[in-house]
This record gives structure tokens, C-alpha cells and sequence, in this order.
């Protein structure tokens, strides 16, 4: 079982959810990411979501596509990005400058796809990447990433979202490894989140397919809105937010991190 997995295993057996922070690579600084990274393991995140900078990110909402030009007019790649994992694996544990908590990557496919997808699996799961979500990779069009992912045991997360149908979530749940990633709203991340009730219904569909963890992420903000997204779900995920906090007011994204952990039960 993968990194993932067993994180979800122990989290299920001892009635939690799993705290899923995401930030985007590079910004403002490699250096800076890895702190943050090393940040959100001490405020209690279970998973980490690394985003790899993308001059086209489509999924993406205007906090993340500016973190992106932010992280490219750096120089960061999706080569330095799984050095920076590779660092954080391997630092110096008594400088608290390592972390064992399982990262996953979310990248496009474009730089995969000009990485090498049999290089990038190995480089990835050689650094100590533990999974990757690609959001405009298919299942259905990624037969042969996915034989590869699973030789080396990189898990590979799938999107379904509330337009999916049943032929989608089957596809979905046969394909993906740790967890799914449903997508709580149509539309592009750090839009408004809608707690009417439908994400219950949905999920619960999506269950009567699979037992495999669905964690929820796009559009949760406010701590609130994160402790009644884990009531009905694996485990939540937060992105726009963070990546908004850090870049503006980055003095209080420690007590932020810490508001979002203790409504994740």
C-alpha cells in the first residue's frame, strides 16, 4: 500500500479526515515553498498537494494562475520542483528540514509529456513523490501513464466533478490510486463553495462504486465551510486560500493553517 493509502487507512481507523494543503511550487521562492511545506506538516496536513507551475493552467482560478507566472518567471520546472521533494525527503531531521508526509504533485500534462512520462514516474518516485494529479489527463487517455505509475507505485489521483456520470465515476474509480479528488464546484479553483446539500448526494453516489477515499477540494476557504465538507467526505483540500494568505498576509497563514486542522475532524 502507498503512502496515501496507508495515511487514509490510519486516519479512517481513528475517525478523522484528512487535512490536504496545496501551494504552488516556486512561489515566491523554492526555498520559501520548502518551508511552507515543512510548515504545513507542523500545523497537522496529512497529504501535501505540490502544484507545478503551467503557462495554461485552465483549471485554475486567478489566485493559482498567478502564483504560476509568479513561480515561472522564477525558473521553476517540473524538474526543480522533484529536486525540491527529493531536498525535503532527505534534509537533516534535528534542523526540522524533512518531512515524511506523502506529496502530491498537480501538474498539466504538457510538462510531463515534454519530461518524459517513464522518466518523470521514476524521477518522481525516486525523489519520494507519492502521487500526482494531472486534471487534463482522462483516465480514458491514460492507459499507458498509468501502467507505468503503477510499476514504480506512484499513485495517480483522478478529478470526477458533479456534471460526472455513472460511465465517468466507474472509470474513475477503477483508475485512480489513494484517493479521488472530487471537484466540488463546475468551474475553476478558489470559486464559492455551495453547501446546499448536493456534495452529499454526489459523493454517496460516487460510493455505491468504490471504497477507495474521496477527498474534496475547489472552492473550501473558510473553516466552516472545511468542517462540513469532512462530514460527508475522506478529506479536504485547500488551495486558493493558502496560496492568497502567503502571497498577501503570510504572518497569519501559520494561525490560518491551524483554524483549517481543527475543523477537519
Amino acid at each position: 500500500m502507498s503512502g496515501i493509502g496507508t495515511t487514509f487507512k490510519k486516519l479512517k481507523k481513528e475517525g478523522k479526515k484528512a487535512f490536504i494543503p496545496y501551494i504552488m511550487a516556486g512561489d515566491p521562492s523554492l526555498e520559501k515553498t520548502k518551508e511552507v511545506v515543512l510548515l504545513f506538516d507542523e500545523c497537522g496536513a496529512d497529504i501535501i498537494e505540490l502544484g507545478v507551475p503551467f503557462s495554461d493552467p485552465l483549471a485554475d482560478g486567478p489566485t493559482i494562475q498567478r502564483a504560476s507566472e509568479r513561480a515561472l518567471k522564477n525558473g521553476v520546472t517540473l524538474r526543480k520542483v522533484i529536486s525540491l521533494v527529493s531536498e525535503i525527503r532527505r534534509g537533516e531531521k534535528e534542523l526540522r528540514q524533512i518531512t515524511r508526509i506523502p506529496v502530491v504533485l498537480m501538474t498539466y500534462y504538457n510538462p510531463v509529456f515534454k519530461y518524459g512520462e517513464k522518466n518523470f514516474v521514476e524521477d518522481a518516485k525516486d525523489a519520494g513523490v507519492d502521487g500526482v494529479i494531472i486534471p487534463d489527463l482522462p483516465p480514458d487517455e491514460a492507459e499507458d501513464f498509468v501502467k507505468l505509475s503503477r510499476k514504480t507505485a506512484l499513485d495517480i489521483i483522478f478529478l470526477l466533478a458533479p456534471t460526472s456520470d455513472d460511465d465517468r465515476i466507474k472509470r474513475v474509480a477503477k483508475a485512480s490510486r489513494g484517493f479521488i479528488y472530487y471537484v466540488s464546484i463546475t468551474g475553476i479553483t478558489g470559486a464559492a463553495l455551495l453547501l446546499d446539500g448536493s456534495m452529499e448526494i454526489l459523493i454517496s453516489k460516487i460510493r455505491k462504486h468504490t471504497e477507495k477515499p474521496i477527498a474534496v477540494g475547489f472552492g473550501v476557504s473558510k473553516p466552516e465551510e472545511a468542517s462540513a465538507v469532512a462530514r460527508v467526505s475522506d478529506g479536504v483540500i485547500v488551495g486558493s486560500a493558502i496560496v492568497k494568505r502567503l502571497y498577501e498576509s503570510p504572518d497569519v497563514l501559520k494561525d490560518y493553517l491551524v483554524s483549517l486542522r481543527e475543523a477537519i475532524k
